[in-house]
């Protein structure tokens, strides 16, 4: 029993020190230069949001991973009520629907064993070999064996689609550009003032919404290499190309992604896939293409994909659909993708919103 809740006590401190690291805001969000590995000082809401189910919830908070029915499924979630969500608040009578994927209990390499089989010790809040299994946002508690989700309740248990117990690691990176007219000048919003940033998306095959590229951590796996791969396997489609073709495409994206960069987000993801023993956690890394590396690749492509504004991508790997796309607050994208491309705008000094006001405010 003192063992129990020594581990909420650490939890709640470690969580209470995440949300402090991140809960950051700038006076004049305007402006903020580009400086390799810099954290965004102007709008960090979204993790205040996604992990204040830990301490007692917020209105609206954890949305997305309280969804039915759970993706790729017909499974659906216990109902979890906003003011139910933090497992510091008691529910006696909470009784989580159980659920782990097909495809992941066939055991691929990518996926965790069963709690239950006893060749089976992983090493929950530390580095388990080559397996990360330590969270961005500080210790999460274990109870019964498994890893309990730092952000609340989800109304499921298990590991649904999900291949690790606790966190499951991934690296999405946004590629921006600023959108120009035939001559290559800027376009400004005639609105806000502000040029017209874009960045690449690409339309998901699991679920038709538009995202940001990207994909898991392989175990060892550094995360500049997987921003690297993951975005030429989804927009450039590398998995089908030539030998030649891949190295022409691996020394184009080296360059790019070898240029300073700003981290836009590194924590908790609110994903449908989350479970209350698995969940996303993500680094959403930002690359501005000033000078057209995108474009010398696909000028060495032998074949057409999709054109748009003269530039041609190709999806690729989970990808169904890819093409540029104009940032402002009318998107609407998977998961947290959403609040991950404000704060590019806002630390790029791009077009957000027609509302002056907006620039500056939590959602």
């Amino acid at each position: 029993m003192a063992g129990r809740l020594l581990g909420r006590a650490l939890a709640a401190v470690s969580l209470s020190v995440a949300l402090a690291s991140v809960t950051v805001k700038s006076p004049g969000c305007r402006g903020i230069p580009a400086f390799r590995n810099s954290f965004s000082s102007c709008w960090f809401h979204l993790n205040t949001n996604v992990m204040s189910g830990s301490n007692g919830s917020k209105e609206n908070s954890h949305n997305k991973a309280r969804t039915s029915p759970y993706p790729g499924s017909k499974v659906e979630r216990s109902q979890v009520p906003n003011e139910k969500v933090g497992w510091l608040v008691e529910w006696q009578d909470y009784n989580p629907v159980e659920y782990t994927a097909v495809s992941v209990l066939a055991g691929p390499r990518w996926a965790d064993p069963q709690i239950s089989e006893s060749n089976f010790s992983p090493k929950f809040n530390e580095k388990d070999g080559h397996v990360e299994r330590k969270s961005k946002n500080g210790l999460y508690e274990i109870e019964n064996g498994r890893p309990r989700n730092p952000a609340g309740r989800t109304g499921l248990v298990g590991r649904g689609l999900l291949g690790r117990w606790g966190p499951n690691h991934a690296a999405d990176p946004i590629i921006t550009r600023w959108k120009k007219d035939s001559s290559g000048n800027k376009i400004m919003h005639p609105v806000s003032g502000k040029y017209i940033l874009q960045f690449v998306a690409i339309k998901r095959k699991d679920c038709g919404e538009w995202a940001i590229p990207g994909g898991m951590v392989d175990p060892g796996e550094k995360i500049s290499a997987t921003l690297k791969r993951e975005f030429g396997e989804e927009a450039l489609n590398s998995l089908q190309k030539t030998s030649a073709e891949k190295r022409e495409i691996e020394e184009k994206l080296h360059k790019l992604f070898s240029q300073d960069h700003l981290l836009i987000y590194k924590g908790y993801v609110d994903d449908p896939r989350n479970t209350d023993n698995a969940w996303m956690e993500t680094e959403a890394v930002n690359y501005h293409d000033e000078t057209g590396i995108l474009e010398e690749i696909c000028r060495c492509k032998l074949e057409a994909g999709e054109i748009m504004d003269n530039l041609t991508l190709e999806a690729g790997d989970d990808a169904g659909k890819v093409k540029w796309v104009d940032i402002s607050d009318k998107l609407k994208l998977y998961a947290s993708h959403f609040q991950f491309i404000k704060l590019v705008a806002e630390k790029r000094d791009a077009h957000w919103s027609e509302d002056s006001e907006a620039d500056c405010h939590g959602l």
